[in-house]
């Protein structure tokens, strides 16, 4: 049986969504292999991959259903915290 699922990945300056079809059962590793995301963006490690469908993060070797959506993750630039921090100290002195 083929499933249709989309891959995502986007960068600050570019998007890019494909639709895949595959053979039942795949797993997320081999729908993002399949789409050629690692080609065209070299900086995806397809050994480790950190992904999730719709949101909720998953491990690469989880299988995939008729319509899911996977989302490739880059690493954060910034430490969330840390980047809030910094906002709310620049605020501060914005007021001043």
């Amino acid at each position: 049986m083929k499933i249709r699922v989309e891959v995502v990945y986007a960068l600050p300056s570019i998007q890019r969504l494909l639709q895949v079809e595959m053979e039942s059962p795949s797993t997320v590793r081999e729908a993002v292999a399949a789409s050629g995301m690692a080609v065209e963006f070299p900086e995806i490690d397809l050994e480790e991959l950190k992904v999730g469908i719709f949101g909720r993060k998953l491990n690469p070797d989880s299988v995939l259903s008729d319509g899911d959506r996977v989302e490739i993750y880059r690493g954060l630039v910034a430490e969330p915290k840390e980047s809030r921090r910094r906002r709310a100290e620049h605020a501060k002195k914005m007021k001043r």
